[in-house]
């Protein structure tokens, strides 16, 4: 298994960062602001556009590192990978099996009744511990749960898309009953950019979920940019997008929704750009960055392996089981549905 260690996350634009022996230095002008060492890092995430030394990305590449770049707001701007790895017989099976318009329909269907069972689930639980909710998500549960059938009969990916489009719109229409801090409030989702508190969070931390569900298809193997449920488009990791399609509810929505009720977090904490953006402070970056990492050390039944995992390597046993699937070694791919 796998083992987790720490996502190194710079949210600051002016660091700097360089290797240094064997830590990585993160410098603001000529001074070193902090220092870690490599062998505790798993991945870095850069949301700022000062960048590192070659000697650095040589390393990250060498010792299969992910170091990321993004925008201070979160948008994914490139990466960098050292040579491929991983059995090239998986990655043909792979290419093989997904133009295979059966089979990545079959897969696609698993992915998007897997979510929705998941969105059901997570909205039932809410219903439990505040039954005042249940007037409001009544009609969401049974449209989930016309859809899961609906999707059951699909006969084209095409068709499953829409399925899941109008499930995720009833689904966030709802979605501002669930927050009970009244300094925050959800109209709708916006992405591009998020115009509220609430929609730059989920869009900061689905893109971080995106990037994990990357490095764990490539930590096992598959070509992270064939896809069957996301359309190919060069420089989109269409395969992360699908296999996180199982986990948004389960580790960023409830992650978001316990931030904000639990009140780790006020309005004070976000700032509005001149072209109506919402964005995090650093303050608040610091606050969310470490919580995520630790709620990614927190451990859990796996409902598969029956056993306890930490909640950081569930994408990485789930594109382990995906690769046994495209192998033929399992019948069927063995989705991620947890109890709530």
């Amino acid at each position: 298994m796998r083992k987790l260690l720490n996502t190194l996350y710079i949210f600051q634009d002016d660091i700097y960062l360089k290797l240094d022996g064997l830590n990585v230095v993160a410098t603001k002008g000529k001074e070193i602001v902090a220092r870690v060492p490599f062998c505790n890092i798993e991945s870095i995430v850069c949301f700022n556009y000062m960048g590192c030394t070659p000697m650095l990305m040589s390393k990250c590449a060498e010792e299969g590192v992910s170091l990321n770049f993004l925008t201070p707001n979160g948008k994914f701007l490139g990466r960098v990978e050292g040579p491929i790895k991983g059995n090239v017989h998986l990655r043909r099976e792979q290419f093989r099996k997904f133009d295979d318009k059966d089979f990545c329909l079959g897969l696609a269907k698993c992915i998007i009744i897997t979510k929705l069972q998941n969105t059901a689930n997570f909205l039932a639980k809410e219903c439990r511990e505040n039954k005042s909710l249940l007037a409001y998500v009544d009609n969401v549960l049974l449209t989930l749960k016309d859809s899961i059938e609906k999707a059951k009969n699909c006969n084209d990916v095409d068709t499953l898309r829409g399925i899941e489009g109008d499930c995720a719109r009833q689904y966030f229409s709802i979605f501002d009953r669930l927050i009970l801090n009244k300094e925050f409030t959800f109209s709708f989702r916006s992405k591009r950019p998020p115009l509220d508190a609430v929609n730059a969070l989920l869009s900061y931390f689905y893109t971080l979920l995106a990037l994990d569900c990357q490095s764990a298809l490539e930590t096992v193997g598959l070509d992270p940019y064939i896809g069957c449920l996301h359309t190919d488009r060069a420089g989109r990791p269409a395969l992360a997008l699908d296999i996180m399609e199982e986990f948004r509810c389960y580790l960023v929505d409830r992650y978001i929704l316990s931030l904000v009720n639990l009140r780790q977090l006020s309005s004070q904490d976000f700032e509005i750009d001149a072209g109506g953006a919402v964005t995090m402070t650093d303050n608040a970056k610091r606050i969310v960055l470490t919580e995520w990492q630790n709620r990614k050390k927190e451990s859990i039944m796996h409902p598969i392996l029956k056993e306890k995992v930490q909640v950081g390597l569930l994408p990485y046993i789930q594109a382990r089981l995906l690769a046994k699937y495209i192998r033929g070694e399992q019948e069927e791919y063995l989705a991620f549905i947890p109890k709530l």
